[in-house]
């Protein structure tokens, strides 16, 4: 897929349609404020431990889910929706950032072969236009699993998250190409992660991107 001289703009068409469409979309309600004092850093719930209340555990009640993670709960009657969309949100902003830095290795367990295939490639296309991306982080304002299924013995759980980013792809001057470091983007995004059933791991791994509609 990669063009030459035809190839620089089709390596910069190229490398603005890998970011987009591996990494998610804007909303087009993109806040100009000032950065200073409105970076924050996404809360990290904590949740007490469960109080058993002297009951053996099979009789202590399962905590709620949601419609749309009930087929989860049927399969495995100890998946904690809450706890999923805890470390989903983590491993989402940690993902985004390793991706925006180029460093797939510190993120490769958690990625499944398509994925890390894919962004491999569109980092590779990035390094090869000589383009660099900034990303800031400001927080996840929703997360929430909005699809779910059983596909033999694996857990899917596609879930949607809605960030505050501010994403700048310089060229080799320095020079903006896309994204401005004054600019809050509204990012939607909607990632499947998938969890083997059976398996004593409790990591999740990350099987499909893209963005929300």
């Amino acid at each position: 897929m990669d063009p030459v001289l035809l190839i620089l703009a089709g390596v910069t068409a190229f490398i603005l349609f890998r970011l987009i469409s591996v990494m998610g979309t804007r909303t087009g309600h993109e806040q100009h404020h000032d950065l200073e004092g409105l970076q924050r850093n996404a809360k990290k719930a904590q949740q007490a431990p469960d109080e058993a209340d002297g009951r053996p555990e099979e009789e202590i009640a399962p905590k709620p889910v949601s419609t749309n993670a009930r087929i989860l709960r049927d399969a495995d009657p100890h998946f904690d929706e809450a706890e999923y969309l805890k470390g989903a949100r983590s491993a989402y902003e940690m993902i985004v950032e390793a991706f925006a830095a180029g460093d797939l290795r510190s993120i490769r367990p958690y990625l499944a072969e398509p994925v890390y295939n894919a962004f491999k490639q569109a980092v590779s296309a990035r390094e090869q236009a000589a383009y660099t991306t900034d990303l800031k982080f400001v927080g996840i304002d929703h997360a929430a699993i909005v699809d779910s299924e059983i596909d033999e013995d694996w857990m899917n759980a596609t879930t949607e998250f809605t960030s505050n980013q501010v994403r700048v792809t310089r060229d080799k001057d320095g020079e903006v190409v896309d994204g401005d470091p004054n600019r809050i983007d509204l990012v939607k995004d909607r990632w499947t992660f998938s969890r083997k059933r059976s398996s004593k791991d409790p990591n999740w791994i990350l099987v499909a991107t893209g963005g929300a509609a």
